[in-house]
């Protein structure tokens, strides 16, 4: 967890967050204040009846406000996070308004003309678009902080991921259904069609034609869109599980150049965002556990695959709520300033 001040510079600028009761939206108010963003007023957003609550920012309190088209007068950053319904619904209002719109649903995400981000891999586009970028699903973030290095270096061509994933990205309810079951109490609301404590369902998101679920697909399309590549091949199966701290991926890996296991742990030790955690004899290895509030993508279990030629398998972990979504969008944010911040100088000095 990063408590410097990330963000040079005397600008202040006006931020919404837009879900700001929810996990993520929460998650976001408190990475905002931790990474001591030049944030001047910070707008707490939510329905109706979240409205008039408090949410926390750094040492003091705010009161949530109703989300309504004239929200974002005068806001400079608007952070979505309350589902891809009310993204279509509300962020071009944000952006008639004036305000950049970072979005973590998934309204957004493959539309042509909007960037989708992750600061250490593309940071390219996050000057450029359509008043919206989008903030890629939080699977797919942890998977090409790792997968960008190695296919600048081996050239990536298949993909093949199993993901097991925090109760946590399925937001409150989910969260409440696994306390509850573990308590031995029925959930009201259940959020998932089984029991998730002490089990595991191999269905995240709704079904889709053809067998996958959203989720999958998420994880094919963004991949290759951040990468810039629609050649690579990827394959998902996403599977829930109950635990809270993070989610944890194994990686399958197929490059199209020869490789050594040692050169491709030095090279992600040297690769912004990433730590290796990768010493078998001393059970060294990521877990969600210890992932919980970090902002890095953490690799183990790098070794290679003999069953294919130029294989590697790999595993991942890394904490959902943060890199996953609220830590990824304020980076965005905070690259967009800093070019907005040299732009304007630029200028000023011409």
């Amino acid at each position: 967890m990063s408590t410097n001040r990330h963000v040079t510079g005397d600008h202040l600028w006006n931020v919404a967050v837009v879900g700001a009761t929810g996990l993520v939206g929460l998650k976001i108010l408190q990475v905002l204040a931790e990474r001591g963003f030049p944030a001047g007023e910070v707008r707490p957003l939510a329905s109706p009846k979240s409205a008039g609550s408090a949410v926390p920012f750094g040492d003091r309190s705010l009161t949530v406000g109703e989300l309504t088209p004239e929200s974002f007068a005068g806001i400079d950053i608007a952070l979505f996070s309350a589902g891809a319904t009310v993204s279509r619904g509300y962020a071009r209002h944000a952006v008639d308004s004036g305000a950049l719109v970072i979005d973590n649903s998934s309204a957004f995400r493959m539309e042509p003309d909007v960037p989708l981000a992750v600061p250490e891999v593309n940071p390219g586009v996050i000057r450029r678009g359509s008043g919206i970028i989008a903030n890629p699903n939080c699977s797919t973030i942890q998977l090409v902080v790792v997968l960008k290095p190695l296919h600048e270096r081996w050239r990536v061509r298949r993909v093949v991921v199993s993901t097991y994933q925090s109760v946590t990205g399925a937001g409150r309810r989910a969260v409440d259904q696994l306390e509850g079951e573990l308590r031995g109490e029925g959930s009201p609301e259940r959020k998932f069609p089984h029991r998730i404590a002490r089990n595991a369902l191999p269905q995240v998101d709704h079904f889709a034609e053809g067998g996958d679920t959203r989720e999958e697909l998420k994880m094919l399309n963004e991949t290759r869109k951040i990468l810039g590549d629609p050649g690579i091949a990827v394959t998902a199966t996403c599977v829930r599980v109950p635990v809270t701290g993070g989610h944890s991926e194994s990686v399958n890996i197929e490059f199209e150049k020869p490789f050594d296991p040692d050169d491709v742990r030095d090279l992600l030790r040297a690769s912004a965002g990433i730590t290796v955690q990768d010493d078998p004899g001393r059970a060294l290895y990521p877990m969600p556990v210890s992932a919980d509030g970090s902002d890095e993508v953490f690799v183990g279990r790098i070794r290679r695959d003999t069953s294919i030629p130029n294989g590697l398998n790999l595993w991942i972990v890394s904490d959902n709520l943060r890199k996953g979504a609220a830590t990824n969008a304020v980076q965005i944010a905070e690259h967009w300033i800093r070019h907005e911040t040299v732009s304007a100088s630029h200028s000023h000095n011409t």
